[in-house]
C-alpha cells in the first residue's frame, strides 16, 4: 500500500472510543497513522478542511469534560469562527476519532460505517 494510501487517525491515545476503533482497524489490518491532537496538535488548515466536509458541529465535542469545563461566555454564541478557535485551543474539545481515509473525513466510529468505508 502506497503512502498516500494510508489512512490517518486523528485523536488522544487513552480515549476509550478511541481504542475500539484502533482495536477494530488492528482486526482488519487496515494500515494507518495515528496522530494524537493533545500531544501532537492540529492545525488550523486541517480542521478548517475537515469542519467544510462535516461541519464545525460534527467536529465539537459538546459532551465533553473540557467542553462543560468551559466558562459560560466561551460557550454561549459559538459560530464556526468561535468554535474552531477553542478547539484550536482545546484539542480535546474535537470529537473522536476522526478518520482520514484518502480525503473522506469520518467522525466518530462505529463499527459498521468503518466496515462500508474500509469494504
Amino acid at each position: 500500500m502506497a503512502t498516500t494510501d494510508m489512512s490517518l487517525l486523528y485523536g488522544i491515545k487513552n480515549c476509550d472510543t478511541m481504542k475500539k476503533a484502533r482495536a477494530w482497524l488492528d482486526a482488519a489490518g487496515v494500515p494507518y497513522v495515528f496522530h494524537d491532537y493533545r500531544s501532537q496538535g492540529i492545525d488550523r488548515a486541517r480542521l478548517e478542511g475537515w469542519a467544510r466536509q462535516v461541519g464545525w458541529e460534527t467536529l465539537l465535542n459538546r459532551s465533553g469534560t473540557t467542553f462543560r469545563k468551559l466558562p459560560d461566555d466561551e460557550k454561549d454564541g459559538l459560530d464556526e469562527r468561535k468554535a474552531l478557535s477553542l478547539m484550536l485551543e482545546h484539542p480535546s474539545l474535537i470529537k473522536r476519532p476522526v478518520l482520514d481515509r484518502q480525503g473522506q473525513v469520518i467522525v466518530g466510529f462505529k463499527p459498521e460505517t468503518y466496515g462500508s468505508v474500509f469494504s
